[in-house]
């Protein structure tokens, strides 16, 4: 069971994985950092991934970086064609579930791209690829900004959002989104539209590919109370947590809603498995479109758990649960 894994039908999003030629070998064996010339940045070797996901399960990056600039993230990408080694581009880990056995190659974290410049007049919004959405989403409220208050309980980047075209309550990316800076794996730069990103239900057109968002604006309206939006966007935070387990580990929705007749979480109540258990992995109680981290879940525990829900909703209802999580490494003993 790999990325391929057909019953899953894996898509990435928030993460990206870019294939190089065969790997060299030199650098595979190395075991102390590794400083990028000309930069701040340290590759490092062996690092643990699982604190870095909401999950709290995974491997380790074989090697990581996390740049703080352009320049930086570019040079990252350099070295890893220097030294034909595959990419994994990580955001939060708020919508991802990573093997045991983790990753090969480089994984980049864009967690430290959060520049924000707020226009008070013009009510355009642009900020980094690693600004987190609920921060985004208290900002935008403290300064008069409508729009993102759907966004604050939503655990993700702007860059990772914009992928999937995240949203809640009635809200979503494309509603917003102004353009995006991508950066391609020659080091080139793009900018989309929303047009160009051919928005659709928690999708995009950068799903699949190769392509690192680095920036985004967004158009909001400018001018509002305040005191309302933060009342409003605290209301969406409440509702949120209410709703949904946020006591223990999760990534948020597992599974994408089929159609707009049957919501995921419903298909799988009604399937008799909430509470439902493989290892340290469960199915959450309070929202089954939830799988939680019981204290001591692997990723395979999670990764099976995935393939149980979806034999038994498509049994009971023929209807197919595509994963909104990103399912990343081998999965090989799963």
């Amino acid at each position: 069971m790999t990325l391929s894994y057909d019953p899953l039908k894996v898509a990435l999003s928030d993460t990206v994985r870019l294939s190089l030629d065969s790997p060299g070998s030199g650098i595979q064996s190395a075991t102390q950092p590794v400083h990028l010339l000309g930069t701040d940045c340290l590759i490092k070797p062996c690092v643990p991934l699982a604190s870095l996901t909401s999950f709290r399960v995974g491997g380790p990056a074989q090697w990581y970086v996390a740049p703080k600039q352009v320049s930086e993230l570019q040079a990252s990408f350099d070295w890893a064609q220097t030294h034909r080694l595959p990419v994994t581009l990580l955001g939060a880990g708020s919508n991802l579930l990573i093997s045991d056995r983790g990753l090969p190659g480089l994984v980049i974290s864009t967690r430290r791209l959060r520049q924000s410049l707020f226009d008070l007049e013009s009510g355009q919004v642009t900020v980094g690829a690693g600004e987190p959405l609920p921060r985004l989403a208290w900002q935008a409220a403290e300064r008069g900004l409508q729009g993102m208050e759907w966004a604050v309980g939503i655990p993700g980047t702007v860059g990772g959002a914009i992928v999937m075209n995240a949203g809640a309550h009635g809200g979503c990316m494309a509603d917003y989104l102004v353009n995006a800076h991508v950066l391609l794996p020659d080091g080139t730069t793009k900018i989309l539209t929303p047009q160009d990103l051919r928005y659709r239900y928690r999708t995009s057109a950068l799903q699949g590919k190769n392509w690192l968002v680095m920036q985004a604006t967004f158009q909001l309206k400018s001018g509002i109370d305040p005191a309302e939006l933060t009342r409003l966007t605290n209301q969406h935070y409440q509702h949120r947590r209410s709703t949904q387990p946020y006591h223990l580990p999760s990534c948020g929705s597992v599974f994408r809603n089929p159609n707009e007749q049957h919501k995921a979480g419903w298909l799988i109540e009604q399937a008799g498995l909430k509470g439902y258990q493989i290892g340290g992995a469960q199915i959450a109680e309070r929202h089954a479109n939830f799988i939680l981290n019981c204290g001591n879940a692997m990723a395979s525990d999670i990764f099976r758990l995935i393939h149980h829900v979806q034999q038994e909703v498509e049994q009971r209802w023929s209807l197919q649960l595509e994963p909104e999580v990103k399912i990343l490494g081998d999965f090989q003993a799963a």
